[in-house]
């Protein structure tokens, strides 16, 4: 995967715009430096934590580094919560 390392000015940006992206209305992740996965609700929740270690370049497992749609992976959870991340087109019908 290739992206542009977030700064913390595009972390708010992002986190203004919503927990999906348009157009197409996908809900966005977001990916930590240690490989992770945030639902966008930890994110606001432990936004000042975030902001830190994006600023000091930390390797805490709290710098944001990307936002990201989770196109397919059903079996996807926040690292945070736990809560299992919703995925644009691997929804279980039941």
């Amino acid at each position: 995967m290739s992206y542009k390392e977030f700064d913390a000015r595009e972390l708010k940006e992002s986190l203004r715009r919503g927990p999906y992206a348009w157009p197409g209305g996908y809900p966005i992740h977001y990916l930590t430096s240690d490989g992770g996965s945030l639902h966008p609700s930890c994110v606001r929740e432990n936004f000042r934590e975030i902001l830190g270690a994006i600023r000091s370049h930390s390797g805490c497992g709290w710098r944001v580094v990307a936002a990201f749609v989770n196109w397919e992976d059903a079996s996807l959870y926040c690292d945070h919560c736990g809560s299992r991340q919703e995925s644009a087109y691997a929804e279980d019908d039941a």
